[in-house]
């Protein structure tokens, strides 16, 4: 029997040069969001969303798999673009564009994900702390929320850079980036809302949008 033996500095250049797949690519796009997939694909999907609705976080579930699928197949790209709904969404929000564009994709996974376990922490966090943190400035309470919430811990174990985490709240460079994506969602009536290649498309879930994906080309 014939063995061909390959040298390892050429496998370590095959490891070296695989492409990472579509899902964990994101590039940040002109409107201010962040574009996960390949920015070629022929099905172009937006998704207005907000960390704290729970119908984003139901649609997040129930489309992970198959739209992942789709993504990675090169064939679709998600554009997400947050509407801001409160404060703790606008501090999940300007946490989730912190981490960077390589964190990015599992950021805004994993806070769909525990949706449930940071929404009710954080809940109970400001009723607690109310009366004491109403007079510190706005950055210094976004950055209270979001710890009492648990959401730079959750945003770590995602891949986000701890020293990303920490500039944050620094200063209000990205909580004002947050803000101007949410604002340019005006025409979006609530969350979630989608546009397929341009089109607009409003007051549907997943079971409805897929065929709509697929439709379009998405594979």
């Amino acid at each position: 029997m014939t063995r061909f033996l390959i040298p390892i500095a050429a496998v370590a250049l095959v490891a070296a040069t695989a492409p990472r797949p579509w899902t964990a690519v994101a590039i940040p796009v002109s409107t201010g969001s962040y574009l996960v997939g390949n920015p070629k694909a022929r099905v172009k999907l937006v998704e207005y969303v907000s960390y704290t609705c729970p119908h984003c976080a139901h649609y997040a579930a129930e489309s992970e798999q198959v739209l992942g699928a789709m993504v990675r197949s090169g064939s679709t790209s998600v554009e997400i673009r947050n509407q801001v709904h409160d404060g703790i969404d606008l501090a999940a929000a300007t946490l989730a564009r912190c981490s960077g564009a390589a964190a990015f994709p599992k950021v805004h996974a994993a806070f769909f994900q525990k949706q449930s376990e940071w929404a009710e922490r954080a809940a109970e966090w400001a009723a607690a702390n109310r009366a004491r943190i109403e007079s510190w400035p706005q950055l210094t309470q976004l950055a209270a929320v979001a710890e009492g919430a648990g959401l730079p811990a959750i945003a770590r174990d995602a891949g986000a850079p701890a020293p990303a985490i920490a500039q944050c709240f620094a200063n209000d460079a990205a909580v004002k980036k947050t803000l101007a994506v949410s604002e340019a969602t005006s025409k979006v009536q609530g969350t979630p809302a989608f546009e397929i290649n341009g089109r607009l498309i409003q007051n549907v879930g997943w079971t409805q949008l897929l065929p709509q994906l697929r439709a379009a080309g998405a594979k």
